[in-house]
């Protein structure tokens, strides 16, 4: 009965040396950020307004859609809008599908047309000044096409930021990525793949169209390690139906 007793113990704990390896395979899973429901944690910042002031009635849910809508606006005259989800993230892939609808608001900057963008590695809402109009971050650029030209989309931009691309220090304030153009009302699937400050990857439709590394602070040079993410409202209607997470913190602890 001795001997039965002693062989058991050995054989328990390599059936939890297995379950423990089985866990450690297992893939994290994907959280959506929006719920489809309303705007719980998520915090707005609009340029000369207080923290969490919608301007408008801009940023809201309808039919399950995240809206950037512009239908209870008269006119545009700077007043930019962010809405961020209220935690910071380091090391993840974040899945969004967007479309531009309708027409641009009046008075709505003619670079703004048909754009949109996730801005990432971002300061917070709540540490932007009153009149500031852009979140200082990394911002993937989306845009539509206007019909006829070539505009590519998930282009990268840096408000107070600057990337680096093969080893090069880049500092345009936009680079286009290498995307097609995306005419029209139609959803488009796109993944930011985001490694801490190190590598960056913009996805879309499952097809790799920029790769940059060591994002920074344009005026001291430290590196963007973390930080928040946010949609903007530029003055063209835009809606989201998905907005989810993979955070890989864990693995890079």
């Amino acid at each position: 009965m001795k001997t039965k007793r002693l062989l058991f113990i050995p054989a328990l704990f390599a059936v939890f040396a297995f379950l423990h390896s089985c866990a450690a395979d297992i893939e994290p899973e994907w959280r959506p950020l929006f719920n489809g429901e309303n705007l719980d944690g998520w915090d707005i910042k609009f340029t000369g307004y207080e923290l969490n002031y919608n301007y408008n009635n801009t940023f809201r849910v309808e039919d399950g859609l995240l809206l950037a809508s512009y239908d209870e606006w008269d006119a545009f005259n700077g007043e930019f809008g962010h809405i961020f989800f209220n935690e910071s993230f380091s090391h993840y892939k974040l899945r969004v599908e967007y479309r531009f609808v309708g027409e641009q608001i009046d008075g709505g900057p003619g670079w703004a047309y048909r754009n949109n963008g996730i801005m990432f590695h971002s300061q917070s809402a709540a540490s932007m000044e009153l009149n500031q109009d852009f979140p200082r971050s990394i911002e993937a650029q989306l845009l539509g096409g206007d019909g006829e030209n070539e505009r590519p989309t998930m282009n990268v931009c840096t408000p107070e930021t600057h990337i680096m691309i093969d080893g090069q220090l880049r500092t345009e304030h936009c680079i286009n990525s290498t995307s097609k153009t995306y005419h029209g009302d139609r959803w488009v699937t796109v993944e930011l793949h985001v490694y801490g400050d190190s590598l960056i990857h913009h996805i879309v439709e499952q097809d790799t169209v920029f790769t940059y590394h060591n994002p920074q602070l344009s005026e001291t040079g430290e590196p963007l390690k973390s930080g928040y993410i946010a949609l903007q409202a530029e003055s063209h209607p835009t809606q989201f139906r998905k907005i989810e997470i993979l955070d890989l913190s864990d693995r890079h602890e």
